[in-house]
């Protein structure tokens, strides 16, 4: 298995987009990410693409143009885009190409994902209960976090307020104005103790991201920041994930804990060794549990963290450095890019007034998701 760089990256605008198909934003962030690379989409030898609900990602040939090379439709919620990309390095690392495409977009309207139990191997009465309804559940999974580990209402706004401070400076965010803490604090409740501006909103957007082999990149003189691994994993017995219709007695691990250890170990470094991380922030629940999940901090130690500051741009260990799921929005096929992208960004010392001081060397990105999926990707420059 080779080395393999990332030489292209490629990000239309997370939001709202009148009139443009969430296809149609991939096929942006897909030629953004060529001129990024200095290569033509005939240079592209395959593909990895998709998306939750804007189509089929294939179909892009058609605007980018009819050139026979394979490329594979990739659906696995909100990994989707990360395993778009996890099948795109194994192909070049594998050596079946040397060029190779990972794409995620998507488009969804207004309000609540409506996930129906049915697809999720579910009887209809945990629909019926409200379950269904992501909001409820990761509410309920941090009141639970928050009494046994001490952590506070204020640290759930810290989260968000830090979200928006980073959104600002983003280009590609969709929320792009700071919301100071007490507003967030006292803002309408949608599931306690979760208020509106400590939830991300369904989106739309589309990433691109250009793999290519360690020798390739060299021949191109590229740009390239290298993927030092990628690791996916699902639930463990007795975990507690989105859609679980019970939390069992005797707790079991975590996929979170499972991916993140693969991941450091296939990278051959651990926790400490990394500069910046993006970390799935679904609600502001979200980024305090995954911080200890991916081995940042214990449990508890949040509080701390946030009060001092640690994860701020210039602090010990920036946190959703473009302003996460809370600023930029979730569109599930993107989403997992998007985290990588930020990541590419950093490394190149190329993010403006958000970049990370101090010339990051290593990254870290994590996705997770519905039923119990995560995955991380560890970059170094």
């Amino acid at each position: 298995m080779t080395n393999v760089q990332i030489i292209g990256a490629g990000i239309h605008p997370f939001g709202r987009t009148d009139g443009r198909s969430g296809r149609d934003q991939g096929v942006f962030a897909v030629r953004q990410a060529l001129a990024d690379a200095g290569l033509d989409w005939t240079d592209i030898e395959c593909a990895y693409g998709g998306s939750e609900g804007a189509g089929n990602a294939d179909i892009m040939v058609n605007e980018l143009g009819l050139t026979g090379l394979p490329f594979i439709n990739v659906s696995n919620g909100c990994a989707t885009g990360g395993s778009a990309l996890s099948s795109a390095r194994n192909a070049v690392a594998s050596g079946q190409c040397d060029v190779a495409l990972a794409v995620g977009f998507d488009k969804h309207p207004r309000g609540a994902f409506n996930a129906k139990p049915g697809d999720w191997g579910l009887p209809e009465w945990y629909g019926e209960t409200g379950m269904m309804l992501t909001t409820q559940f990761f509410a309920m999974k941090i009141q639970r976090y928050m009494q046994l580990h001490g952590i506070s209402r204020r640290t759930l706004g810290m989260v968000a307020e830090k979200a928006f401070r980073n959104g600002t400076l983003c280009e590609h965010a969709w929320r792009r104005s700071p919301v100071d803490l007490d507003t967030i604090l006292n803002a309408p409740m949608v599931n306690d103790p979760l208020t509106k501006y400590m939830f991300c909103s369904p989106a739309e957007g589309a990433v691109a991201l250009i793999i290519a082999s360690e020798k390739k990149a060299r021949e191109l003189g590229a740009d390239g920041v290298k993927i030092a691994s990628i690791a996916v994993r699902t639930r463990p017995p007795g975990s507690f994930e989105v859609f679980a219709p019970a939390i069992s007695v005797e707790r079991g691990g975590k996929p979170t804990e499972l991916a993140s250890k693969a991941a450091y170990e296939a990278a051959g470094i651990g926790p400490e060794d990394i500069d910046v991380a993006q970390l799935q922030d679904t609600e502001s629940g979200a980024e305090i549990m995954h911080m200890a999940e991916n081995g940042f901090c214990k449990d508890g130690e949040q509080e701390q963290w946030l009060a001092q500051g640690r994860t701020e741009l210039n602090g010990q260990l920036p946190v959703n450095t473009d302003g996460g799921c809370l600023a930029c929005g979730e569109p599930i096929g993107a989403s997992g890019l998007r985290q990588v992208y930020e990541n590419t960004v950093q490394l190149r010392g190329r993010g403006g007034a958000r970049q990370v001081p101090s010339s990051p060397k290593t990254a870290y990105s994590h996705v997770y998701g519905a039923p119990g999926l995560s995955a991380v990707a560890i970059l170094e420059r």
